[in-house]
């Protein structure tokens, strides 16, 4: 039996047991950061250097990129580098940085939606109030709330998980270092701890993504009241995109942090994983820009210059 005070180091899941599988993990997970960091740096640098972009809705997205590089970046690269040096271990302190900038900038990612969803709202509901409810500074306000809720959320959670005595080995059955994972090796019942401060969260989460469902149909009632289908689609073009992002990273989180024991399988943990920590950072930049002509535009000037 193992101490916490005594491991040094905890060991992660493989993507696979042969050599030919574990290097195509690698060049799987390589393709898609490349992906993730090309397309949000591009949305990142689009809106830095077009001056019709700086506009609240802008701005909010360059955040939410930034969030999406920061949390591709603190997972995949060591999964990548682990493939490719076939190990599977994370050193102690590197499994705590892991879930602390995790939490950080998942859990200020999901403020930064809430916000987005409010901007739309305010925009299409309220437009003649938009540039007094959504100035510079109410703009900069609340993109600094967002962060700072990531920031004291992954304290919170940083703190507590490496708190607990771990007595049942040093093995993870994911491919980063996952809170649900490490209780698991808990040998106290102060765990229950921990799990009462994930279901707080989630239960917070889930009353940001009311309050969003609520913005919408809000938006869907003043949208059907718009004459012309330009109006719609400019409309839909913006929100659709958001409702998307908002419903696949809360749905497959929740389900990751607060399914029962009794259907958690390693293969079902992993692809749960992949989809709330890989998937919406990669294809965030895809979604936004999809259907956002002034997006596609201002990216078709950069890439053109």
């Amino acid at each position: 039996m193992s101490n916490s005070s005594s491991i040094t180091q905890f060991l992660l899941l493989p993507f696979a047991d042969t050599r030919e599988l574990q290097l195509l993990t690698f060049w799987l997970f390589l393709g898609i950061y490349l992906a993730a960091l090309l397309g949000n740096g591009l949305i990142i640098t689009a809106i830095a250097c077009d001056h019709r972009l700086h506009n609240p809705m802008y701005f909010f997205l360059l955040n939410l990129s930034v969030l999406d590089l920061g949390s591709i970046s603190t997972t995949v690269p060591k999964s990548m580098a682990n493939s490719l040096c076939e190990t599977r271990a994370i050193s102690y302190t590197g499994c705590a940085a892991q879930i602390f900038f995790f939490f950080f900038c998942a859990a200020a990612e999901f403020s930064l939606l809430t916000v987005m969803g409010y901007d739309r709202y305010v925009a299409i509901c309220q437009p003649l109030h938009y540039s007094t409810l959504l100035g510079s500074r109410a703009c900069v306000r609340m993109a600094a709330a967002a962060w700072g809720s990531g920031f004291l959320n992954a304290v919170l959670h940083t703190a507590n998980t490496f708190s607990l005595p771990l007595c049942q080995g040093n093995a993870l059955h994911q491919f980063f270092c996952e809170v649900p994972q490490i209780l698991k090796l808990s040998c106290s019942h102060s765990y229950l701890r921990e799990v009462g401060f994930l279901a707080v969260s989630a239960l917070i989460a889930f009353v940001c993504f009311v309050y969003i469902v609520v913005s919408y149909v809000q938006i869907l009632r003043a949208v059907l009241r718009i004459p012309s289908e330009q109006g719609w689609y400019k409309a839909f073009s913006t929100c659709l995109p958001h409702l998307a992002v908002v419903s696949l990273f809360l749905s497959t989180a929740m389900f990751a942090y607060l399914k029962p024991p009794s259907i958690s399988s390693p293969v079902l943990d992993l692809v749960v994983a992949v989809l709330y920590s890989v998937v919406p950072p990669a294809v965030n930049p895809l979604i936004y820009s999809m259907r956002n002509q002034e997006l596609k535009d201002a990216l078709w000037n950069l890439m053109t210059r």
